[in-house]
């Protein structure tokens, strides 16, 4: 999704030279290979991020030195992933314990582009929040945000009553989410991205589509759909290694 504006000094890869981008995903469908295991990378932390996914991102919607803002950075996975590829970073994580171990996988890995990448413990939902995030850039805005949020309560992440995984129900889900998009539009530059990464739930016999619910609140919140990518994880273990589980769910209900 993007911000809608007159002005960006974005202008994306010049059509002339598409055969330079080979390895820039463009179809609908991203059949991503084995989960990205090497460096700081771990798949330990339960409902992490897939290092392909922002890595793909942040190649395709922002530039070397540019800024990206994750606001649910977890294990770290997009601090690592920006640092690779050269970009500033800056996150936001509710538990201290977890942004604290996030740093520290990123500092265990060497920093040849020389970028700069902070991790703020805080709540997403906050104003105050986001100021200490965005005082990495001087007081500045963001060149792109990357949300994978909880997807509502499948996983709960902590007993803090602000994190989203702990909402009573997807209104109230939608209604917190709801405020982070607001923040991320007022502190991203204009015309410039936002990835929402996020998965569907099942719950009483019935669908829950909850990528469509938010991808309709970015919207109410001022962005442009642009596109929806569907993603399937190939050669990767299904949670706790039981590779059938997902399917024998769907027969059965």
């Amino acid at each position: 999704m993007s911000k809608a504006s007159k002005a960006s000094d974005f202008k994306g890869f010049p059509p002339e030279d598409w055969r330079e981008y080979p390895h820039i995903l463009t179809d609908s469908l991203w059949l991503l290979g084995k989960r990205d295991a090497t460096g700081a990378h771990t798949g330990g932390y339960h409902g992490n991020f897939v290092p392909q996914i922002p890595r793909q991102i942040m190649e395709r919607y922002s530039k070397a030195g540019e800024w990206v803002i994750d606001p649910f950075s977890g294990s770290g996975t997009t601090l690592i992933e920006a640092q690779r590829l050269g970009r500033n970073c800056a996150g936001i994580e509710l538990n201290p314990a977890i942004a604290k171990a996030a740093m520290i996988r990123v500092k265990s890995e060497p920093n040849g582009a020389e970028v700069e990448i902070q991790n703020v413990c805080g709540d997403s939902t906050s104003e105050k929040t986001w100021i200490k995030a965005a005082a990495a850039v001087n007081g500045s805005k963001f060149h792109l945000a990357i949300l994978h949020p909880p997807y509502h309560d499948i996983i709960r992440f902590s007993d803090d009553e602000r994190c989203l995984s702990n909402t009573a129900s997807v209104d109230d889900f939608l209604e917190l989410f709801g405020r982070v998009l607001d923040l991320t539009h007022e502190h991203l530059e204009v015309e410039r991205f936002i990835a929402i990464v996020i998965g569907d739930k099942y719950a009483g016999g019935e669908w829950i589509p909850l990528g469509f619910m938010c991808m309709q609140r970015a919207m109410d919140a001022g962005f442009k759909l642009k596109s929806i990518v569907v993603k399937d994880m190939q050669d990767n273990r299904a949670k706790r290694n039981q590779e059938n589980l997902w399917r024998v769910r769907a027969l059965k209900g």
